[in-house]
Formats: C-alpha cells, structure tokens, sequence
C-alpha cells in the first residue's frame, strides 16, 4: 500500500501521461485492469481556466473518479493555482505539476514562459509554481520531472526536497535529464539518491515496459513504485502484469483470440464515441496499430485495418487481426532477484 498524503493507493504501479495517448477511452480501459494511478494528459493551465474544449476533454477522466490525477502544465503561478482550482472543483483527488516534459515548444519560450521541464533551470521560479498549487487546494499535489535540465545541472534531488518542504506529496522522476529527451537508458540508479533524499514517495519512470524492467528499476531506484507508459501501447492489461509481479495482487489473464478482439472493438467504440466520427477514426488508428503490433498481426491485415475508413470494416476485420497470441509475462521480481 502506497500513501499519497491522505490518499491510499493499492498498488505502486502508474500510467504515466502522454500526450495524445492518456486519453479518456485508454484510461478507462488500463484502470479496468487495475493499475494504482492513471494520470492525464498534460492540461496547459490557462487553457483550463479559460474553458477551452481541448483542455477540459483532456482532464475530464480526472473529475471525481478515485485513483485518477489532473496533469497541469504552466508558467505562471496565477494561472496554476486558477488551473488547480478548477479541476479541485470539479472533481480531481489528486493533481500532478508537470515539471518534466521536454518537448521543445514547451520549454523553448522566451524568458519566465517556459514551462515543463525547462523549470530544472529556475528553481526559485519552479517552487513558486509549486506553492502556488499547493496553497490553492485541499486535494494531494504531486510533482513529475526528470533527472535535470543536462549533466551539468542534475538538480533533482534539491528540486525534491524543496518540493516537498512545500507540500509536495509524491515524486515522479523520468531517468533522463531534458537535453537526453528519450536518447540513451534511463538511469534508474540515479533516481536512488532522490529517493534517499526526501521522505515522501517516489516513482521511478522512464524505459519501463515490462516486468523486467520494472524489476530492475525498482531494485535500482529503491523507489516506492514504477511509472509505465510508452511500454502499455496496445497491452493495457502491463500494469496489472507488472504489479502482480511485484506482490500486489493476481496477475490478469492475457486477452487473447476472441477476447482481445472484443476488448479492442470496445476501445475503438469508445473512441469513436469520445472523439466523434471522423476524429475518432483517425485517433484510434495509432492504438489499433499497437494493438496488432502486440499481438502479433500479419502486415497484410495490419494494413487492411489501419486503411479501413469505415468502422464496421475495422470491427470485422478485428477477430482475425488479433488471432495470434500476444505472450504472456509470468515471472515475478523475487524469482528474477534470485536468478
């Protein structure tokens, strides 16, 4: 059991936020298999406060469900703590501060613009942010970031202790500095000197995409539990795998043939049903493709099924796409530790 201030998290294991993945209809499908924390996409905070549809769609799956966590990105500690209001208000039990994206239209801004993790170079400006945030809600406040802005500023770990004198709850680390954005491995080992230096919770994440590698992050961060994303494309059921694999719980049934078939057919609805049509169509292609791709599907059907522009024809080609047999994760963190 992991606490995030008052909150009681089942199992250590999170959906890390992605931009243009975390959505409603992939939340919703990787909570239905049981993961500790979903977390949504990153929300720009002055897009929230001025309602603007994309933000709000965004943050929706956040509003009043348990174990769900709001993702605000901004600059200004105005607008975060308008921001925090508002998904407060609505809803949310636990908002995340972005401090970790290093997408270049996100940290190139000029001067105090810059937001995510162009913020490990300003930490007097980054805990403005933080108190800001903080002071304005009763919900837990958690923080992701990376290891530092280069090698030459790998400032995590004061980051975290500041962060947590001011009311932080839990950290998220990404094992890479920004300059790295997602070159090289991530340094799982390094994230052990933040956990060592706060005593608040911290997450390992970064290059985690099976029981494997959680195993090995986890033994290497001494973190108190794993952040999946890239890895849980087209397998919502990894974080189940991998928290079962770390002693929480019953490892799920791997969906296979029918099965996986009406799982993703559901998953393309809910899409279609989220997005609209034609939105829809063109959003749920990337899932469909890592869906087939863990799967194992022949090119030929990949291809029939990512060209479709009818969603009957994708719902009846869906059985035969996923006839094949995505293999199955077993082993446990023990018994790798004692191999």
């Amino acid at each position: 059991m992991l606490k995030i201030a008052d909150r009681q998290i089942a199992t250590p294991v999170f959906l890390a936020p992605m931009a243009g993945i975390t959505d409603l209809p992939f939340r919703t499908v990787v909570a239905g298999f049981g993961a500790g924390l979903v977390v949504s996409e990153m929300v720009a905070s002055q897009e929230m406060v001025q309602a603007k549809p994309s933000a709000r769609g965004k943050a929706e799956l956040g509003f009043g469900i348990e174990n769900t966590s709001v993702q605000l990105a901004g600059c200004d500690p105005h607008w975060m703590a308008e921001a925090a209001r508002v998904v407060a208000d609505h809803g949310a039990r636990i908002i995340d501060i972005n401090m970790g994206c290093p997408a270049k239209k996100v940290v190139s801004a000029a001067g105090a613009g810059a937001s995510g993790s162009a913020l490990m170079r300003d930490l007097d400006h980054a805990l403005r942010l933080i108190e800001a945030v903080v002071g304005a809600v009763d919900v837990p406040v958690t923080l992701k970031t990376r290891l530092g802005w280069d090698e030459g500023c790998s400032n995590a770990a004061e980051l975290a202790k500041r962060a947590e004198a001011a009311g932080v709850a839990m950290i998220t680390v990404h094992g890479r500095t920004r300059c790295q954005f997602y070159r090289g491995a991530a340094d799982w080992a390094m994230i052990s000197d933040i956990a060592q230096a706060v005593n608040i919770p911290v997450i390992a994440n970064g290059d985690i995409v099976g029981v494997a590698s959680a195993c090995r992050a986890m033994a290497q961060s001494n973190a108190a539990g794993v952040m999946i994303g890239r890895g849980a494309r087209g397998r919502p059921w990894l974080l189940a795998e991998v928290a079962a694999a770390m002693g929480h719980g019953t490892a799920p049934e791997v969906p296979r043939g029918a099965v996986l078939a009406d799982l993703v057919a559901g998953h393309y609805e809910a899409m279609l049903g989220f997005y609209g049509r034609d939105l829809g169509l063109r959003v749920a292609r990337k899932h469909l493709g890592w869906y087939m791709e863990a799967a194992g599907s022949d090119p030929e059907m990949r291809r029939a099924v990512l060209t479709a522009d009818q969603a009957s024809v994708v719902l009846g080609l869906l059985p035969e796409a996923m006839a094949a047999e995505p293999a199955a994760q077993s082993e446990d963190c023990a018994s790798r530790a004692a191999a």
